[in-house]
């Protein structure tokens, strides 16, 4: 790859390098070794905690919460649930199935049998009864009576008549109204044409329409003449000093004069200067880890081992001793209180052995079968 490929190096880069090593390495050990150290203290204490303190008090924690808050918040979520249920739920749950459900079946039952045997009987007697006074009178009068005066009235009467008042309106209307009224529109238009639209047409064809005409060619005139004008003036003069002097004087300075400053100044101060920071860095990081291993050594060397090795060599030992020391002197108090026990109040009653021979998890005794009857002369022979 062409990451991986040397750079080439750059004329009097070794001399610069010489020259700011010297100063970078002083900075180095002055000002980035103790930060670094320090970084890595606070790394060290932090990963400590963590193991020692933070890990463990979040372990215990987290047993806590699953060995006695989860439990406790589990009962005490089903104990209120049970109070409200208790207060809230329960209460109107029996009234509604022991009061108000029995009332309102018995209620419903009751409006069924009083609106089946009385009110529809009683309401089929007024609807036959209203029937009978406002309905059927009237229909018969209707049926019998007004219904075929009414039809006779209108077939012989009513719709001759009607025909004939159509036919002289229609003969009226066709000979005299329609005439009339064609000649009434064809002069109202003559009228309207020569009095309301004739002066306005010539207005517009020999007068607005010429002088607008001319107007819009003076306008467009004008508009392109200040258009030539404000170019030759405030545009072609700053385009020309743009593309002929701004853009060659600027193009020649940024090639010949800012592009080799920054590639010089990139070449032979900051990549150098950066290698040397991040060398100082892993150098002051190699001389933390360096401290850090010497400081554990130490430590090891004058604490650690010998404590190990005073737990090891004299606590141990000491601590088997008094131990056993413990032991003998507990066993020899206990063995005292038995004997002054004993001289007090007498020897307790022996149990019989098969009653002390028990098994394990039963309540008899092994062996607890009766012996067989056999004569001393008779287990001899």
């Amino acid at each position: 790859m062409e990451m991986d490929k040397p750079r080439p190096a750059y004329a009097g880069e070794g001399c610069l390098v010489g020259v700011l090593r010297v100063p970078v390495k002083v900075v180095a050990v002055l000002v980035v070794l103790p930060v670094r150290v320090v970084w890595d203290l606070l790394v060290a204490v932090a990963r400590l905690l963590n193991r020692h303190a933070l890990g463990p008090a979040g372990r215990g924690l987290r047993r806590f919460h699953e060995a006695v808050a989860r439990p406790v918040l589990r009962v005490l979520g089903r104990v209120a649930k049970n109070l409200l249920m208790l207060v809230f739920v329960w209460p109107w749950t029996g009234l509604w199935r022991h009061v108000l459900g029995p009332a309102g079946r018995g209620l419903a039952r009751l409006g069924s049998a009083l609106a089946a045997y009385v009110l529809r009987p009683l309401g089929r007697g007024l609807a036959l009864a209203g029937w009978a006074l406002f309905v059927w009178p009237w229909a018969a009068l209707w049926r019998h009576l007004l219904a075929p005066a009414g039809g006779a009235l209108l077939t012989h009467l009513l719709r001759p008549l009607g025909d004939g008042l159509r036919r002289a309106l229609r003969a009226v209307d066709r000979r005299l109204l329609a005439p009339l009224a064609r000649g009434a529109a064809l002069v109202g238009r003559a009228l309207g044409t020569a009095l309301f639209v004739w002066p306005w047409v010539l207005l517009w064809r020999y007068a607005l329409a010429p002088a607008g005409r001319g107007s819009a060619r003076l306008a467009r005139a004008t508009g392109v003449a200040a258009a030539w004008l404000s170019r030759a003036l405030l545009v072609w003069p700053w385009a020309r000093l743009w593309r002929y002097a701004v853009v060659p004087v600027g193009g020649a300075a940024y090639r010949y004069l800012l592009a080799p400053a920054g590639r010089g100044a990139y070449a032979y101060l900051l990549a150098p200067l950066g290698r040397l920071l991040v060398a100082a860095w892993h150098l002051a990081g190699r001389i933390s880890r360096a401290l850090g291993r010497g400081l554990v050594r130490l430590w090891r060397g004058c604490v650690a081992r010998p404590c190990a090795w005073a737990y090891r060599q004299v606590a141990t030992p000491a601590g088997h001793l008094v131990r056993e020391v413990w032991r003998t002197a507990r066993a020899a108090v206990r063995e005292a209180r038995a004997e002054v026990r004993r001289a007090l109040f007498g020897a307790p009653p022996r149990e019989p052995v098969r009653s002390r021979a028990r098994t394990l998890g039963s309540t008899t005794a092994v062996g607890s079968a009766p012996a067989p009857e056999i004569s001393l002369h008779e287990r001899q022979g």
